[in-house]
């Protein structure tokens, strides 16, 4: 199917542009977002009609758009779940979690707008891209941890996995001490 773009629209065309896509992407997806027309006669002259007032909406959304990002690149958002002791969380943490941080944040993001090509699964901090519009990307850091405090050691660089495995060591050889001094086990 040929269409028109109302648009900007990632790996297909610019505003005005006249592209073939299948016909399922044109009906599911560009036609009812309002991203694109049906490229008939009628369509292209009424989009020549009102190709300014379009460009300008463009404009205006991007200049938007450029202004919140500018706020929200490079902000750290930090999700508090639990995990087991090799930072392997129990669950998830989707595009959906993300936005629900960032709005608790003070930012107004969609689970759409995030983009995450697999779930988050560990303990950490993770880089997550956020498409505020089809010209303007930024990226947000997401610290996920078990606790604020945990979370507070990891934005300082420290790893929660290693600094548990440290403390398990430790804790070994404090027993094994102990029992040493016991004159149970010989070390």
């Amino acid at each position: 199917m040929n269409i028109i773009l109302l648009e900007r629209v990632a790996k297909l065309g610019q505003m005005g542009e006249v592209v073939r896509v299948k016909n399922g992407y044109a009906r599911n997806f560009l036609l009812p977002r309002g991203k694109a027309l049906r490229a008939t006669e009628a369509n292209k002259k009424h989009f020549e009609g009102q190709r300014a007032q379009l460009e300008t909406r463009n404009l205006e959304r991007k200049g938007e758009a450029e202004a919140i990002g500018e706020k929200l690149n490079g902000q750290v958002f930090t999700i508090i779940r639990q995990a087991g002791d090799s930072g392997q969380l129990y669950g998830s943490v989707s595009t959906r979690d993300i936005a629900e941080a960032a709005t608790a944040g003070g930012f107004s993001v969609e689970r759409n707008q995030v983009i995450l090509h697999t779930p988050i699964k560990a303990l950490g901090l993770h880089k997550a891209p956020v498409h505020l519009h089809p010209e303007v990307d930024v990226e947000i850091i997401v610290n996920i941890a078990r606790s604020a405090e945990e979370a507070e050691r990891q934005a300082k660089g420290e790893s929660a996995v290693e600094r548990e495995e440290t403390n398990m060591a430790d804790l070994g050889l404090e027993i094994g001490a102990a029992l040493a001094e016991a004159g149970d086990v010989e070390m």
